[in-house]
């Protein structure tokens, strides 16, 4: 019986690979803890240590400049290329080191296109800023028409109330009792109802940078129709509150 070849299953498939560096990938963080107790995390240093994680792509330009033995982080070679390369931005040794992926198309134009950051020696990804405020207006949305149903039923049951009250039910007032106008009902009623009406959804997010491709959600696989019909779901998970770095998958 002939033995599969490594790095294979037992069902013969090739194991999956692993997310190209560019896509979506806030949701894991790296940490190699033999090579932190083997060397310092400097400025020097923190580019091999990133070069280890699944955020590098090893077909950007620094790549090309540490394989002839120059160091990848030399703006005066990086300038002169064009294409992928990754800058170290902040440095807070030893605890914070910011790079930043961009694009190169000539020696004073760059675009931005991912950012990463190694926090007490953990690597993460930045999730984008269009992701941020879309989840936090999503959010603020959400709760502002909770906020609106809430007082709606609540104006609702008062009138009900009070209308039973004109139809002969006997009422046992307490003293000092303040009497409820029903037209003032109404009329409030009617103003947070054009409200939560006027009220606009979440506006859609910029585009995505060159390079990067947005996490799916099973919002965008559901029926337009079905969606409209639906009760109001609950707001957007929130790349930076409910994805920190502590609820990140660790590799």
């Amino acid at each position: 019986m002939a033995t599969p070849p490594p790095g294979t299953n037992l069902e013969g498939a090739p194991p999956a690979a692993p997310p190209p560096p560019g896509t979506d990938m806030t949701g894991i963080c790296f940490r190699d803890q033999l090579w932190l107790n083997t060397y310092p995390l400097d400025r020097n240093m923190i580019f091999d240590y990133f070069t280890l994680s699944l955020f590098y792509d090893r077909t950007c330009n620094n790549e090309q400049l540490r394989m002839r033995s120059i160091h990848p982080l030399d703006i005066s070679q990086l300038s002169k290329m064009t294409g992928i390369e990754y800058m170290l931005s902040e440095v807070m040794e030893p605890h914070l080191f910011v790079i930043r992926k961009q694009k190169r198309d000539g020696p004073e134009k760059v675009t931005p296109m991912l950012t990463y950051y190694v926090l007490d020696g953990s690597i993460y990804q930045a999730p984008q800023l269009c992701n941020v405020f879309s989840a936090r207006i999503g959010r603020a949305l959400h709760y502002i028409q909770k906020a609106f149903t809430t007082a709606a039923s609540k104006l609702e049951k008062i009138g009900y109330v009070d209308a039973e009250n004109d139809g002969g039910t006997p009422l046992h007032s307490k003293a000092g009792k303040e009497t409820i106008d029903l037209k003032e009902v109404k009329r409030v009623d009617q103003i947070l109802a054009s409200l939560q009406r006027k009220l606009p959804p979440a506006p859609p997010p910029p585009p995505f940078p060159e390079g990067y491709a947005p996490p799916q959600t099973e919002e965008a696989e559901k029926d337009p129709e079905t969606q409209q019909t639906a009760e109001p779901q609950p707001p957007a998970i929130d790349p930076i509150i409910d994805q920190g770095p502590a609820k990140r998958m660790k590799i």
